[in-house]
């Protein structure tokens, strides 16, 4: 039985099922995301006609870290390994590459998770309802998206300081756009937006600080992404070390928890800002590290099995935007010995993938982590989404040359220091867990016993692994409904 979905109702679902038959809309399983071998063949022939981006229920199924962007079809997982003349640590770090999802940022697949579970029960009625999307950016991008693929009206809420780019996609996709007051870490201001707009119960709202559906996508499809990724790059004698994650809504972070499953050894990362210390000192703060929300411990962040945080200088992200994506600074990396292909492939870190590259620095030097050991981390988004961050940086810090471009280079990546990095011991992840009561008990209506029931191992693993079969029977269902074939 789902602890999920609570009531199945088969009214909503025959009525939703035939106006997606009506739509040509056919919804992808887990399994099919986890592995797109298993998509039908009638679907795979139709996707080389359709662009990564473009509005057609046919992109459901590009939602999968292994599409191939030459083909329209499917390949392996996409990855990228940064190498060691630009890291100066000698340990391997390896990215899974968001940019490849559609609208070129993995939260699309997260919000799948929160959505596609209730519209199959019938919980979510696209006749009455509207999906609101809670977010610091990316997730609210994701389940605009979703919601133009499913016919279904999406409500974005996202602080009003974050980047023009996404303000003018969500806008462009149709979606009704609400701007809360702040920047990336006013995530309040979004919760209490929410609750005003809960009083009209046409609003469901979907908030991946608090939506299972969010990790659970993360822990099945993601987390055996990157085993995959493992196979392919492991050596005789390799150690798959660490994997690091900014906690954001901590649904990536989930992936550490499948990884975990495999490798018990593994050291599992959180980072945040520096400026929002969270999770590090229980501090406060706005940062500019776009991607990630802050002051408060997401509800489905399972913190016991987080082993450190990493705090991450936004500024030092702000100046690896312009190394990597200035040609000066291409330059000069080349001149430093970076390989010229991986040169031009730093435009697929965006701000939040940076902050990530440079925890996984600080976790090697921290855990002195030799060429043995394998770190792992999401590149969640790239550059594409953060034209309008350049421009102002170039605004306001005027050209960019060869002198800056190896004081960035030497002072952020070569020199990055293990300050600001904590491992945690048993209490004080008991610490950061306990967080959760004054966000979630006393303004969000959870319970004390919710709070100590998640401090139980087989809380999270009955959500990561019991729920996805009954989702994919649920989906499976409804195809059917739909009239489509098995």
């Amino acid at each position: 039985m789902s602890q999920i979905i609570h009531t199945i109702r088969e009214d909503v679902v025959r009525r939703t099922a035939a106006r997606c038959r009506r739509r040509n809309i056919r919804i992808p399983t887990f399994a099919e995301m986890r592995d797109p071998s298993l998509i039908p063949e009638s679907v795979r022939k139709q996707l080389p006609a359709v662009g990564l981006w473009d509005v057609n229920p046919l992109n459901l199924f590009r939602i999968t870290w292994k599409n191939d962007v030459r083909t329209g079809l499917f390949g392996g997982v996409n990855y990228m390994e940064i190498p060691p003349a630009l890291t100066g640590v000698r340990a391997r770090i390896i990215g899974l590459v968001g940019k490849f999802f559609p609208t070129g940022a993995h939260k699309v697949g997260a919000a799948f998770g929160c959505l596609v579970p209730r519209l199959v029960s019938g919980e979510f009625d696209p006749e009455v309802h509207k999906a609101v999307w809670p977010s610091t950016g990316n997730y609210c991008r994701g389940g605009a998206f979703d919601c133009a693929l499913l016919d279904c009206t999406a409500v974005a809420i996202l602080p009003q300081e974050m980047s023009r780019e996404r303000f003018d996609w969500l806008r462009e996709i149709g979606a009704e756009v609400i701007a809360t007051p702040g920047c990336e870490s006013n995530v309040k201001e979004i919760y209490d937006k929410c609750w005003e707009l809960r009083r009209d119960p046409v609003h469901v709202i979907f908030n991946q600080f608090d939506e299972f559906g969010n990790p659970i996508f993360h822990y099945q499809v993601t987390g055996p992404a990157l085993l995959e990724v493992w196979e392919q790059v492991r050596r005789a004698g390799s150690r798959a070390a660490a994997y690091i994650s900014a906690t954001g809504s901590a649904g990536t972070i989930a992936a550490g928890d499948f990884l975990k499953t495999r490798f018990p050894g593994l050291k599992v990362v959180a980072t945040e800002a520096l400026q929002c210390p969270t999770l590090l000192l229980n501090g406060f703060g706005g940062h500019r590290i776009e991607g990630i929300g802050d002051k408060h411990v997401p509800w489905v962040h399972n913190v016991r099995n987080t082993d450190a945080v990493a705090a991450v200088d936004d500024a030092d992200c702000m100046r690896l935007v312009r190394l990597f994506n200035e040609p000066a600074g291409r330059e000069y990396l080349a001149t430093a010995g970076v390989p010229a292909a991986d040169c031009e492939r730093l435009e697929l870190l965006g701000i939040s993938s940076i902050c990530n590259l440079l925890a996984a620095i600080k976790t090697a030097r921290y855990y002195e982590l030799d060429e043995r050991d394998v770190i792992f981390t999401v590149f969640t988004d790239s550059m594409e989404l953060y034209g309008s961050r350049l421009e102002e940086l170039r605004a306001a810090e005027g050209p960019y040359g060869p002198l800056p471009a190896a004081r960035d280079h030497a002072a952020v990546l070569l020199h990055q220091r293990i300050d600001y990095f904590k491992e945690l011991t048993y209490y004080d992840r008991k610490a950061i867990h306990n967080l959760k009561y004054y966000t979630w008990v006393e303004q969000q209506g959870k319970t004390v016993d919710e709070i100590n029931a998640q401090w139980d191992d087989a809380y999270w693993r009955r959500l990561f692994e019991g729920e996805v079969d009954e989702f994919d029977r649920l989906i499976t269902a409804f195809n059917r409904e739909a009239g489509w074939e098995a």
